[in-house]
């Protein structure tokens, strides 16, 4: 008589018998049934599930398909900071790093510290937590302290156990997820089957598939795992070592990198690089380098870390790959804050792991240096997430058809005078009001609380307003009618008239505020404020040249040409009269520099405000110590006269008592300014 099992034992039965082909398959590449058969057990897995929802246990195979979209990421804290760890690049890099060990660990020059030396993958690390023995859950690095919930999509890679036996009571590994280059071009060849986009590199891809939103998406990717070190443990007496800590590991079924070593010494280390080096090419999978760790786990605790990486381990990168190709073209693009930069337009190449067609020269200043000319073949570099850049021309190899690059005196989007700065090498378009590049960016700026103030327009409605073709510039905001805010998402009709009336009011300004709103490239606040207490309107500034500019406190050549530029140019002066047309006012007041200095108590003296101040805002204090005829700055110096200091001061007022400058406090500027 046939034995008959009990469907909830049946149920643990062929969770166990699935979990033993997936070891088998996955982590010792030897299966031992067909892909049929397998599937077989994993369809009565799902319809006993599906059947009896309670059965379903954490260790099921099931909990590996992928589960329903996240509606986003949720964060997690690290409980211990995943940090990044320091770089080096040549033999003498590792050597200066063991002597700073021995330094650090009071230990004499002739002590041979033992390391462990293992491949650095290119790939994204990962925090994995175990609390009594169960997934419970996984991380990105984040930046460090907070990472990405990546739980669902963690549990989809065969190689991570779901449950582990005879462990800490709490066990937080580390590892790197990748891609092998074989998975790689089987996960690339399926996206083109599809006719979806294909991935550049393994890296990308890997990392791609971990962030999915849809974890069924992340199952069926190609991806593994290598554990490299602990995070959170309850068990102090896990292990001494690192490398004991990996072979224990490994032996709770973590995956571990074959290729680890115990090497003796920094010689060892490079020794390792050297063989492992030559070796590349022949890997399963990408790699940018050697880590090497301390391998007492006690030394490692007294060794420490710094900001961002533990001393006691290094980064052993490999050197950049550099391939050459010609330039084809050199043209610009202009920013959101209208910087114009130059690109080469090159004959793709693929380099460092991506293809690469452009690269920025940054400046006029980088292309005079490069010396770079269209047609010139040129050597491109680009290490691991590097952004390529040229470093250098192969003369020999330019024809005679070659020719040198000049920078436009045009703004290729707008038209508007292209102005320099930094003394020459920074170049940006003047056409800050109508330029479409920056069009987006003006509006923000001009809107913002410290220009027009208009309450309720965020970035998010601004950037839906130029995508309707409502704002082509600053003007059209006051053109903005009723029915169109109301058909914005999020909008109903009381918020609506919210906003139109804060456009409304907006047209009742400061004069320093519209100037700083305008945008104009180096004037902020206190170069408004500076404009404004010279010159009784718009009209008067506009006719202002270099020159005069150049006589007021606080406003040097840079300065003056930068405000010429902007307020000569025909498309920003018809967008400021527009903006008069449409009724922006604000009141004139007589200009300091028309007072006699000699009248105002405060003539001729710097104060600096740091801290916060109870009785009044820094901007009020500000305001009516100019009104005094003080210059107010921004930083303490040699010049200045007064620092008023108020609660939270920084380094400001520290800076003061070392120049022996006079610190009064808020009691005090409340007598100045009675």
């Amino acid at each position: 008589m046939t034995k008959q099992i009990k469907p909830s034992a049946r149920y643990q039965q062929l969770i166990a018998q699935i979990n033993w082909h997936n070891e088998r398959y996955y982590k010792f590449d030897s299966p031992s049934i067909s892909d049929y058969e397998y599937d077989q057990l994993m369809q009565e897995v799902l319809v006993l599930e599906n059947q009896n929802p309670d059965w379903q246990d954490s260790d099921s195979p099931s909990q590996r398909v992928g589960s329903q979209p996240l509606a986003e990421f949720t964060q997690i804290a690290h409980e211990l900071p995943m940090l990044s760890l320091s770089n080096g690049f040549k033999s003498d890099d590792i050597f200066d790093f063991d002597r700073r060990l021995h330094k650090q660990l009071d230990q004499q020059p002739d002590v041979v510290f033992e390391y462990v030396a293992e491949p650095k993958l290119d790939g994204l690390a990962v925090s994995i937590m175990y609390r009594n023995g169960i997934l419970a859950y996984a991380a990105t690095r984040g930046d460090g302290k907070i990472g990405e919930d990546i739980t669902q999509n963690v549990k989809t890679i065969h190689s991570i156990p779901l449950r582990i036996e005879n462990a800490p009571e709490q066990l937080e590994v580390r590892g790197e997820v990748f891609i092998s280059h074989a998975g790689f071009e089987r996960l690339n060849e399926t996206q083109k089957a599809k006719d979806k986009k294909t991935f550049v590199n393994p890296r990308n891809a890997a990392a791609g598939s971990l962030r999915q939103l849809d974890s069924k998406i992340t199952a069926n990717r190609p991806l593994d795992i290598y554990i490299y070190s602990v995070g959170v443990i309850s068990d102090s007496l896990f292990a001494s070592t690192h490398y004991e800590m990996l072979q224990r590991l490994a032996g709770l079924g973590f995956p571990v990198c074959p290729l680890i070593e115990v090497v003796q010494g920094a010689q060892d280390c490079i020794d390792y690089y050297a063989s492992l080096s030559g070796r590349r090419a022949q890997l399963e999978y990408e790699i940018d380098g050697i880590v090497y760790k301390l391998n007492r786990l006690d030394w490692q605790s007294q060794a420490g870390f710094i900001a961002k990486a533990p001393r006691w381990a290094m980064a052993h990168k490999f050197p950049a790959q550099e391939k050459s190709t010609k330039i084809k073209e050199i043209d610009v693009q202009v920013g959101r804050t209208g910087a114009i930069t130059p690109v080469a337009r090159l004959e793709p190449l693929f380099v460092g792991g991506v293809t690469v067609s452009n690269v920025t020269l940054h400046n006029s200043s980088e292309v005079k240096r490069l010396g770079v000319r269209v047609g010139d073949t040129v050597i491109v570099r680009r290490a691991g997430d590097v952004i390529p850049q040229i470093v250098s021309v192969d003369l020999e190899r330019r024809p005679n058809t070659s020719r040198a690059y000049e920078f436009p005196q045009i703004c290729p989007i707008c038209d508007s005078a292209v102005v320099f700065e930094g003394e020459g090498i920074i170049a940006r378009c003047s056409g800050g009001l109508i330029c479409p590049a920056q069009r987006k960016q003006a509006i923000k700026h001009f809107v913002a609380r410290k220009a027009m103030d208009i309450d309720g327009m965020g970035d998010r409605i601004v950037d839906s307003l130029v995508d309707l073709g409502l704002l082509n510039n600053v003007a059209d905001l006051y053109k903005l009618e009723y029915h169109q805010i109301l058909e914005l998402e999020g909008f109903a009709e009381k918020s609506a008239q919210n906003l139109l009336t804060a456009i409304e009011q907006s047209k009742r300004t400061e004069f320093a505020k519209f100037l700083y709103a305008l945008g104009i490239s180096q004037v902020g606040e206190t170069t408004a404020e500076q404009l404004a207490n010279s010159f009784i309107n718009m009209n008067e500034l506009m006719q202002a040249d270099e020159e005069f500019l150049q006589t007021l406190s606080d406003i040097g050549p840079i300065v003056a040409s930068s405000i010429v530029a902007f307020l000569t140019d025909d498309n920003n002066r018809a967008v400021i009269q527009a903006l008069h047309e449409m009724g922006i006012r604000y009141p004139e007041i007589t200009p300091i520099k028309e007072m006699d200095n000699a009248e105002l108590p405060l003539a001729n003296t710097t104060i600096v405000l740091t801290g916060s101040l109870q009785s009044l805002t820094r901007g009020e204090a500000k305001k009516k110590l100019q009104a005094l005829g003080a210059k107010v700055a921004g930083s303490v110096s040699a010049k200045t006269d007064i620092v008023v200091v108020g609660a939270d001061a920084g380094n400001k007022a520290t800076k003061a008592e070392q120049l022996g400058i006079k610190i009064i406090d808020e009691d005090e500027l409340q007598a100045i300014l009675a």
